[in-house]
C-alpha cells in the first residue's frame, strides 16, 4: 500500500490494522528485566493480603505501588 492510500484511509476512519505488521510491535521503554528481592516474612503477607483483597497477584501489586512511587518522585 503506499503511504498516500494509507494516510487518507487512517484519516477517514477506516480499519488500516490490516496494513500493518503487528507481530513486532513493542511499547517503548517497556522491555522487561527480572530482578530479585528480598523481603521478611511479615512483608510478604501483607502484600498477599492487599493482593487478594483487589484480586490481583503479588507481582502486580508490587509493580504498581514501586511505579506510583516512582512518578510521584519524579515530580
Amino acid at each position: 500500500m503506499k503511504s498516500r492510500k494509507f494516510d487518507s484511509d487512517f484519516d477517514s476512519g477506516k480499519d488500516i490494522s490490516s496494513s500493518l505488521d503487528l507481530s513486532k510491535i513493542k511499547k517503548p521503554n517497556q522491555e522487561q528485566k527480572r530482578v530479585n528481592v528480598d523481603f521478611p516474612t511479615w512483608m510478604i503477607a501483607s502484600l498477599d493480603k492487599e493482593a487478594a483483597r483487589l484480586g490481583v497477584t503479588r507481582q502486580s501489586i508490587i509493580k504498581v505501588w514501586l511505579a506510583e512511587r516512582l512518578e510521584e518522585t519524579a515530580q
